[in-house]
């Protein structure tokens, strides 16, 4: 699933692409793409007709298109980009892509496509609450978010009774980290997943946050991480972050900085990847560390 970094990359995209462009025509391909619709894609259709684009926005991982009109000023379309949703600026000439399940038309320009192979994803209109879609209301601040404050964030994280890379995932704390970019932060951080987070000094919160904040930038700037053609930009490019990894899929190879081989472990039905000399298992619960 996209982090942050690679949703910030269509967000501008799509910022530079469709914004003030007023929607002429919505074709709905396939069912599952607008099941978070609960009226379904004919009403999602027809709501979006004759609706103007004001802003394209995103909190963590979590990505929408504001709208502007005189009848419903407070709503906008969030796409769930799940684990191949794509978000493709494409000339109307253009032939449809194989897996294209929604096709945005406007008064002028290219049209939007959203593409998705798996149709995990999908995109749905919800009212804004306070400036934020409904289904993102309770998710926390980015490190990117001007508001974002990093005290607030290492306290929530050392409130928590977890282990620090779930707290790290954990949306409701601070948002936008992912399963790569937390193991490259705890890399960068010379912290174990497994620490508790009761245990973190707040020296140590400050470190690893700082460090997924620096991670997701200059991944950011290398168009994000691509493993496959499943991610990609509004213009069809992937990213190349991949080549900067650290410990991300890295298992077996020397790490970059101590040379012992990466280790990887399963987490959450996905993996964790660590370097054994670098990050240390923690060894026992202790008390809160001051």
């Amino acid at each position: 699933m996209p982090e942050l970094p690679e949703v910030e990359v269509v967000r501008r995209g799509l910022a530079e692409h469709v914004l003030h462009r007023r929607i002429t025509a919505v074709e709905v391909h396939h069912p599952r793409s607008v099941r978070r619709h609960a009226a379904g894609g004919a009403d999602f259709a027809a709501r979006l007709t004759g609706r103007e684009i004001a802003a394209a926005c995103r909190r963590g991982k979590y990505l929408w298109l504001a709208l502007d009109s005189p009848t419903h000023p407070d709503e906008a379309v969030m796409a769930h980009l799940g684990m191949s949703g794509q978000m493709l600026v494409a000339d109307a000439e253009r032939p449809a892509e194989k897996h294209l399940r929604i096709r945005f038309t406007f008064d002028s320009g290219p049209e939007l496509r959203f593409v998705d192979q798996r149709t995990f994803g999908g995109l749905s209109i919800h009212p804004l609450v306070d400036g934020l879609p409904e289904p993102v209301a309770h998710i926390g601040r980015d490190p990117m978010d001007p508001l974002f404050s990093l005290d607030a964030a290492v306290a929530g994280l050392r409130k928590r009774r977890t282990e620090l890379k779930r707290a790290l995932l954990d949306q409701t704390v601070v948002s936008g980290i992912g399963n790569i970019y937390a193991d490259e932060a705890l890399w960068r951080a010379r912290l174990h997943g497994l620490r508790p987070t009761e245990t973190l000094t707040r020296k140590q919160g400050v470190t690893v946050l700082e460090a997924a904040s620096e991670v997701m930038n200059e991944a950011l700037a290398q168009g994000g991480t691509s493993f496959d053609a499943l991610y990609v930009n509004v213009n069809g490019n992937s990213g190349y972050f991949d080549r900067a990894l650290n410990v991300y899929g890295q298992q077996d190879r020397p790490c970059r900085r101590c040379g012992t081989p990466i280790a990887r472990t399963p987490f959450m039905n996905r993996s964790s990847y660590w370097c054994p000399r670098c990050q240390p298992r923690p060894r026992v619960r202790a008390s809160r560390a001051v």
